[in-house]
C-alpha cells in the first residue's frame, strides 16, 4: 500500500486544517487508514483511525473534541479534519496504513505502511 498525504502548512492558533491521504495499492483489502504525528523531540503519537468500512473509528481522548477523522473509500482517500489548533499541534503529520482483522483495531493501530508526511505548524 502507498499513500500519500496533503494539506499541512502554516496556521494560526484557532484556526484549522484538513489532511487527506491517497491510498494506492492493496485498497481492494480491508485496510484499517489513520493518523499519526511527530513533534519536533518527541516520539511518533497515534491520533486516529477508521476502519475500512467507515463504520468504526477512533480518535484518541488528547484531541477528540478537535479532530475528526473520516474516508472516502471511492477516492481511496482518508481525512483528517483539525479545528481549534493550538501551537502544540505542530509536528509532522502521517497518514497509515494496516490490515484490518478486528473492529477493535481501531483503537490500538501501529501502522505498517506509511505515507511521507505532511508538515503541519501553528503559529501563536
Amino acid at each position: 500500500v502507498q499513500l500519500q498525504a496533503y494539506g499541512g502548512g502554516l496556521v494560526q492558533t484557532g484556526g484549522f486544517l484538513k489532511l487527506s491521504c491517497v491510498a494506492s495499492g492493496g485498497t481492494d483489502s480491508r485496510i484499517l487508514l489513520g493518523w499519526f504525528r511527530q513533534a519536533p523531540g518527541k516520539e511518533r503519537e497515534f491520533l486516529a483511525a477508521v476502519g475500512w468500512t467507515g463504520e468504526t473509528s477512533h480518535v484518541v481522548d488528547s484531541v477528540k473534541a478537535r479532530f475528526a477523522i473520516s474516508r472516502d473509500n471511492a477516492k481511496n482517500t482518508v481525512y483528517l479534519q483539525m479545528n481549534s489548533l493550538k501551537p502544540e499541534d505542530t509536528a509532522v503529520y502521517y497518514c497509515a496504513a494496516e490490515v484490518q482483522t478486528s473492529r477493535a483495531q481501531v483503537v490500538r493501530m501501529r501502522g505498517a505502511y506509511w505515507g511521507q508526511g505532511t508538515l503541519v505548524t501553528v503559529s501563536s
